[in-house]
């Protein structure tokens, strides 16, 4: 059901929960996650701390629920992108774009899972990493169905195996992410910057 079907009362738990996020990520990434309360975070939502808790039991499952729901944004728009019409090239170029749009659109929530990953707060984790990379390994598939799917037309040769491609190019749209995060190079504006990299030597002749 979409939002606007909603009762009213619902809408606005909606409106409230967004907002409580938002003010988390906000803080989070400007402070870190250990050294924000959650008063600093109902203050800057503008909500009394016990509305907080009435949505979340803790700092822990506030955390919890953001990366989740942030996870969940990012497996659709990118499966959404493999899904899209075209041949395998205009679906791999979708991907890059989405995954670039995504990750720019995002920034701050993106920062701070990776500062927390690499960090000592392995705790404050349990049982969600588990559910992003199933996440991660779902859109993997897509991405290498859409290479077998380019194989077997013959656009691509069978150079390797579809899943090893997908990871290939999964890994290097990160590493000009995590370039890009860092300030130290833009993300390629054209996806074909990113396919032409990784196309060296696989794209059929014609």
């Amino acid at each position: 059901m979409q939002e606007n079907n909603l009762p009213r009362r619902e809408r606005e738990r909606i409106r409230q929960r967004q907002d409580m996020l938002a003010a988390a990520i906000a803080l989070f990434s400007d402070k870190g996650y250990h050294n924000v309360s959650m008063q600093e975070i109902a203050e800057k939502a503008e909500f009394a701390v016990g509305t907080l808790y009435k949505f979340f039991k803790n700092k822990e499952d506030l955390y919890k629920a953001l990366i989740a729901e942030q996870a969940d944004r990012f497996h659709a728009a990118l499966t959404e992108a493999l899904a899209a019409e075209g041949d395998a090239v205009e679906r791999l170029r979708g991907y890059v774009r989405a995954k670039g749009r995504i990750y720019m659109d995002n920034a701050a929530c993106i920062r701070l899972y990776f500062a927390e990953h690499r960090g000592a707060s392995f705790n404050i984790k349990a049982g969600l990493d588990s559910e992003i990379r199933e996440r991660c390994e779902l859109v993997l598939r897509r991405l290498e169905s859409v290479f077998a799917d380019g194989m077997a037309s013959g656009v691509f040769r069978k150079t390797a195996e579809p899943y090893h491609l997908a990871l290939a190019l999964d890994s290097l749209c990160n590493a000009f992410l995590f370039h890009w995060l860092e300030g130290r190079q833009p993300y390629p504006e054209s996806p074909d910057i990113i396919l032409n990299i990784f196309f060296h030597g696989l794209m059929e002749v014609k």
